[in-house]
């Protein structure tokens, strides 16, 4: 069953605010019904703080302080106004990246001790996939993390991610109900959500929100996966 309020997170990866995005009225401030996350370049974080954007960063680091040239501490990242982090997102897992499920784990109990809320994101590759590994990858990347309900989960089939294709609503259901059942707060679904299909994924009972990524650079859409989510707040006993 559905945990808290609903989440709608923004990721816009390498990409600069969207036109309008700051201004008043934008559906990337907050609302009353639901969360409404924006995770942006660090470049940009402080424009959206300022604008009253409810903010995380795309990534920290694990350590505190150090001859770490390049890296950003989830302390560095907390002091500048952010209340959120994404840790394990699949572009960072891939290629030149290659982040570890250790390296993860870290992440998130650094992000816990900063005091920010990290979003674990989660999910198998295509050939996984094809493999019916779903549910032993989950497993294996949820097994090194302590789980908290300030932990909340995402998601995201990486096979799914700006490739166009989805799995079922149904099919999610029963990834994210298996998820539930490790521990966590909120689960959200990661892989091409977009204005069509979104209302079809929330609806789920165990889908708590999204994680958007492509969609969330175009304000006229991302509106229309809000107000999905809106709609279906409403339906939820104790969440209007």
């Amino acid at each position: 069953m559905k945990q808290g309020r609903l989440i709608i997170a923004a990721n816009w990866k390498m990409n600069r605010a969207p036109e309008g995005a700051l201004a008043e009225g934008s559906p990337y401030l907050p609302n009353k019904d639901i969360d409404v996350v924006v995770f942006a370049t660090l470049l940009d974080l402080r424009r959206c703080i300022v604008a009253g954007i409810i903010t995380g960063a795309q990534y920290g680091f694990p350590k505190e302080k150090g001859a770490y040239t390049g890296e950003t501490s989830m302390q560095m990242i907390c002091e500048e106004g952010a209340q959120y982090v994404l840790c394990g997102h699949s572009e960072r897992r891939d290629p030149p990246h290659n982040e570890t499920d250790e390296f993860i784990a870290e992440q998130v109990a650094s992000a816990l001790k900063a005091g920010i809320y990290p979003i674990l994101c989660i999910g198998e590759t295509e050939k996984e996939h094809d493999a019916d590994l779903t549910f032993d990858v989950i497993d294996r990347q949820l097994k090194r993390v302590t789980l908290t309900p300030k932990v909340t989960i995402a998601y995201e089939p990486r096979w799914a991610i700006g490739s166009g294709k989805t799995p079922t609503p149904s099919e999610a259901q029963k990834i994210h109900a298996f998820i539930k059942k490790k521990g966590g707060s909120r689960t959200l679904y990661g892989g091409s959500m977009n204005g069509k299909n979104a209302k079809d994924f929330l609806k789920q009972p165990d889908i708590d929100g999204g994680l958007i990524g492509g969609a969330s650079l175009k304000p006229k859409e991302f509106a229309m996966i809000v107000e999905a989510a809106r709609a279906i707040t409403g339906r939820i006993t104790g969440y209007a």
